[in-house]
């Protein structure tokens, strides 16, 4: 694993999904990194992209609600512990439980083992309400997957916060979790 520039000069074999990422990025004038690798399902599977990046990956997570009428991504950092009942009452939902992979890929475009906020780029219609850790906004780089488990970019929080996301068209909620 090494840490490139930018895209990748040859996209063959790359899915649809992984560039449109790149292209996403690049229409913003957002430089990035990226370090391509085996599939990363876990945060244990991206401690090596982590040292290499001298970043911390946040951890992503595909949420619903008990009805499945609501769903939420939530960004928190890779190495906190993640409880619903401390989200559910700061977002004023009853419960809260992992969404299931076919509300992830319609929504998304993303698998189970890929979720990215990148994927709220498919999200035209804002069925994904954006949740972000306050803890996650305090790092200087943010590292995510393209879409897709087998790369990883990074790019700094200013662009994240001051680009990226107000170009995903979803308005971030913040929390604090403990």
């Amino acid at each position: 694993m090494e840490m490139q520039k930018g895209r990748p000069a040859d996209e063959s074999g790359r899915m649809e999904k992984e560039i449109r990422t790149y292209d996403f990025l690049d229409t913003l004038g957002v430089p990035f990194d990226r370090i391509d690798h085996d599939p990363a399902m876990t945060m244990e599977d991206c401690v090596e992209v982590d040292k290499i990046f001298g970043a911390t990956m946040c951890k992503n997570l595909f949420l619903c609600n008990r009805q499945k009428t609501h769903f939420y991504l939530l960004l928190i950092p890779g190495d906190k512990h993640f409880l619903t009942r401390e989200l559910s009452g700061q977002l004023g939902v009853s419960r809260l439980s992992f969404a299931d992979g076919e509300h992830m890929q319609r929504y998304l475009d993303i698998t189970p083992g890929s979720v990215s906020v990148m994927g709220l780029m498919n999200d035209k219609e804002n069925n994904v309400q954006l949740v972000i850790d306050r803890d996650v906004v305090k790092a200087e780089w943010f590292a995510c997957h393209p879409c897709i488990n087998t790369s990883s970019i990074r790019f700094s929080m200013k662009d994240f916060l001051e680009k990226i996301i107000p170009a995903l068209k979803h308005e971030a909620v913040y929390v604090d979790l403990p």
